[in-house]
């Protein structure tokens, strides 16, 4: 079998430096990194979020490994570095065929990236070279150029089918005994997924509830009473019981836009602040976001104003929050009392916003973790915010798998998936639950929305 070598485009560094093992393969393959990535990474380095924290990572691994040696080849040098895990040749042309063009500035470094591929192909005769890039238009250039080429083996794996509610059949004389019973003896093929349960009769009637520590706990309407906003549907209940039982530590929600995950959220964890269980609520959110936003803004701690675009879920939560407060006649066309009542619930609740940047070093205690759009948020960074939790908090993680915008992940390595597949695994340190709610609650622009576009998706 051939030796591989990989020439990495940036994204791969940026999605993950651990990236870089995996394709090593304890020093099976050779990887080859471009001048231009390098390039990019040194411009990325100064950022305070995760593509920064990265693009450092990286020049850390750089300045420990050793110089082979320095090959000098008509038109190209080879920098020949090496550790105990990796062969890492950084490749650099004299001249490049493509053009800087600050305009079109990205495509030109794809071009200039793959004409380096395009050298290594034929520097490293008898070896396979492959052209590894998550971008599908660079991936494109390098066929052009007779490049094989490929995406990350974790992009091609795949998202299991979680049973996160199941409907059972259940003789209506033995639902007044389900509540508090052991799951087992109902379903005998009950899995750690298995969170909430629909129990039908044949004659047409039901009952619903989560399991917890494998025993069924109903919903009543009891459960919300006490609520400013409840739950319309269902799977809100749900989710809200869940919350609400302060049993389960870290609770997981894959959920279409407008199924209000974020409000239900909110209004459970405030509750519990009510109840005395929490101190505060910590709202996170990355700020990555498509076409690169985080590094746009140039976020600095403590500047509300500048980063206030990725809060607006937030702030629009708690202006709904804060309607259902107020009389109608207070807030009514009264844009101060809403703002003051938002003030106030700020306030009362504790009610205070984390970037992921902002969170090395620190240690929350006695705090409800609303971890939000976290299908933009790698592996890397829900570990970083996980761990800054202490075992008197809760973590909320809510996200949806259709609206991914962070340029460096998909449906197979965000950190929202790697946790929803945690909950097939029994776990010592935590409870977990998940659910998926996929019922838009909106109103009449989301219904039609999801029957126009995404229900003829599902078609073709």
């Amino acid at each position: 079998m051939k030796d591989k070598v990989y020439v990495l485009d940036t994204n791969i560094i940026l999605q993950n430096v651990q990236n870089l093992s995996r394709i090593s393969d304890n020093s099976t393959n050779t990887i080859v990194v471009p001048e231009t990535v390098l390039l990019e990474l040194e411009d990325k380095k100064k950022l305070t979020n995760e593509l920064g924290f990265y693009s450092r990572e990286f020049a850390r691994l750089l300045a420990k490994m050793k110089i082979k040696e320095v090959d000098y080849k008509l038109g190209f040098k080879v920098v020949k570095l090496f550790n105990d895990e990796l062969t890492l040749h950084i490749i650099s042309k004299d001249k490049y065929e493509s053009e800087i063009e600050q305009t079109h500035l990205s495509e030109s470094n794809d071009k200039r990236i793959i004409e380096v591929a395009a050298i290594a192909q034929d520097y490293y005769k008898g070896s396979q070279t492959i052209f590894l890039s998550l971008d599908v238009y660079a991936r494109t250039f390098a066929l052009f150029k007779g490049i094989k080429s490929e995406t990350l083996h974790d992009d091609k794996s795949t998202v299991p089918d979680f049973k996160f509610m199941k409907t059972i059949k259940v003789d209506s004389s033995l639902f007044n005994s389900l509540d508090q019973a052991e799951i087992k003896e109902y379903d005998e093929e009950y899995s750690k997924e298995n969170f909430s349960y629909i129990f039908e009769s044949e004659d047409g009637n039901s009952c619903h509830g989560i399991i917890i520590n494998e025993r069924i706990n109903l919903l009543t309407e009891a459960d919300f009473k006490s609520l400013q906003v409840k739950p319309v549907n269902l799977k809100q209940k749900l989710f809200m019981k869940a919350i609400l039982s302060d049993m389960f530590e870290l609770l997981v929600i894959d959920a279409k836009a407008g199924s209000g995950k974020t409000l239900m959220s909110m209004v459970s964890a405030m509750r519990l602040i009510d109840l005395g269980h929490y101190d505060k609520i910590v709202y996170v959110r990355n700020s990555i976001e498509s076409l690169d936003k985080g590094a746009d803004i140039g976020y600095l701690a403590g500047n509300d104003e500048k980063f206030r675009i990725y809060n607006m879920a937030l702030q629009d939560t708690l202006e709904f929050i804060a309607k259902k407060h107020l009389k109608k006649s207070e807030s009514k066309e009264n844009k101060e009392s809403i703002e003051s009542k938002i003030s106030e619930l700020t306030s009362k609740y504790c009610i205070e916003t984390l970037w992921p940047g902002e969170a090395r070093g620190r240690t929350l205690s006695s705090a409800i973790v609303i971890m939000d759009e976290w299908q933009n948020s790698s592996e890397k960074t829900t570990q970083l915010i996980l761990s800054r939790l202490d075992e008197s908090c809760m973590a909320i993680v809510i996200g949806s798998n259709r609206q991914i915008d962070n340029l460096y992940l998909n449906k197979y390595n965000n950190g929202l998936t790697t946790l929803l597949k945690q909950t097939r695994n029994e776990h010592d340190e935590i409870n977990m639950f998940a659910i998926e709610l996929e019922k838009a609650v909106r109103g009449k622009f989301a219904e039609f929305t999801e029957r126009i576009f995404e229900r003829n998706q599902n078609t073709k």
